[in-house]
């Protein structure tokens, strides 16, 4: 099916799917920019309550890094759900839950790959690393820094530097983005550690819902050395960012960097919930039954989950994603270099890999914030036929399933553009935010 404009009737048949949603599911748990109404997918593209296909440049926010409807994972999930081993590996060694385990400490590159905690969420797995370096060291400080997300709730929003002030037991330095910022940052970091109150340091090696942002190289180079010297944990979250998507397995290897503890997520489960941390036994086992979920490593999700670390460490794997990401940033620098409408709005490309974050300015002569042409731009790109969110007020994140086609990386990258030009152009109605909240 072609990818097209929405019509008058297709408008009417989501909006109808769209408001049962409303007068349904939690608002708590809604973060919605656009009517988007999901019945199915294939690959890299989303179908529509009203029969519309969408190309697909979110993936769910990574979580469907390797397609939809995929049929190896689909075959593994039937496969383990015939099986009947159980729904918990709460109290019994199950079988296919110990292989994932397993598996993960012996790819994860930690100091000490000992132990695999497993859970649902990367908000989870975050908590449960956070709270056991607490316990580990019997320090109560974490530090994270500026713009980071680790988390939607509990502990792992609150060492999160992106919300609007830091839970109790967090200190938030800036995330350095430029040599100058490094340099300024590391007396302040070296004090803070040196104190012996600080039981980890946890950051991303691209902040991703921060907006897209990579540090300066010395960064994490930097965090080892000083966690070293102050018997301090180092937990990288690669939640978001991990399993293929920079065009490494680890966005965190380009560092050489090996940190104490590992933390993924979303994209791990094919669809299913799943997280992990891979860490040392003086951490992750010093405080039994103290991260208790009951599903938590169930047989069904890990099946899920070994066979995205197969996909995930596929040889061609890498040298895909990267030609991709560079095919994608060639087109909107093609489009900067234009006289579009838009093309004086895209101020910053940055990421690696399919993880790339678009940054919007307004015009000088434009009524509009950044924050308003980002949220039209996304609104217009839904209508045109493409699914792509905002992080950080003004940046698009352009982050597809891995196995996407050049023909719909090509036509998806196309589209934002499209929408961008009608957004800076005024034929995008600025009323069309009044029901989406966003961030």
């Amino acid at each position: 099916m072609n990818i097209a404009e929405i019509t008058p009737e297709q408008r009417a048949t989501e909006e109808i799917a769209y408001a049962r949603d409303q007068s349904a599911l939690a608002h708590i748990e809604n973060l919605r920019f656009f009517p988007l109404v999901v019945s199915g997918g294939s690959g890299a593209r989303l179908h529509t309550a009203s029969g519309r296909e969408l190309i697909d440049l979110s993936a769910s926010w990574t979580a469907s890094a390797f397609g939809h409807g995929n049929p190896t994972i689909a075959e593994a999930i039937h496969h383990a759900s015939l099986t009947g081993a159980g729904s918990s590996a709460l109290s019994s060694a199950v079988t296919g839950t110990t292989d994932l385990a397993e598996r993960l400490v012996s790819l994860v590159p930690v100091k000490h790959p000992e132990r695999t905690y497993l859970g649902l969420s990367g908000s989870d797995a975050n908590t449960a690393s956070v709270e056991a370096c607490r316990r580990a060291t019997g320090r109560p400080t974490i530090v994270s820094f500026s713009g980071s997300y680790h988390g939607g709730f509990g502990t792992s929003r609150d060492v999160s530097g992106i919300t609007e002030s830091p839970g109790p037991g967090s200190l938030v330095f800036d995330y350095p983005l430029t040599e100058a910022a490094l340099s300024e940052l590391r007396p302040q970091l070296a004090e803070a550690l040196e104190s012996g109150t600080v039981a980890a340091v946890i950051t991303e090696a691209i902040q991703c819902d921060g907006g897209v942002r990579v540090p300066a190289a010395g960064f994490l180079p930097m965090l080892r050395e000083l966690c070293d010297a102050t018997d301090t944990l180092l937990i990288l979250d690669e939640v978001k960012a991990g399993l293929g998507r920079t065009g490494s397995l680890f966005a965190f290897e380009a560092s050489s960097v090996r940190p104490d503890i590992v933390t993924l997520g979303k994209s791990l489960g094919g669809g299913l919930p799943i997280s992990a941390a891979v860490g040392p036994e003086a951490v992750l086992d010093v405080a039994p039954a103290s991260a208790l979920l009951t599903n938590a490593g169930a047989p069904i999700c890990a099946a899920a989950a070994e066979t995205v670390l197969g996909l995930a460490t596929d040889s061609g794997l890498a040298e895909a994603v990267a030609a991709l990401g560079s095919r994608a940033r060639q087109r909107i620098a093609d489009y900067r270099g234009s006289d579009r409408a838009g093309a004086t709005a895209v101020a910053e490309v940055r990421g690696n890999g399919l993880l790339l974050g678009v940054e919007l300015r307004t015009p000088d002569e434009s009524l509009l914030t950044d924050a308003q042409l980002a949220a039209l731009t996304i609104y217009r790109a839904w209508e045109l036929g493409v699914v792509v969110y905002v992080v950080r007020d003004n940046v698009l994140e352009i982050s597809p399933p891995l196995p996407i086609t050049t023909g719909d990386l090509d036509r998806g990258i196309e589209i934002i553009l499209g929408a961008l030009d009608d957004a800076v152009s005024g034929r995008v109605p600025a009323e069309v935010l009044d029901r989406f909240a966003g961030w």
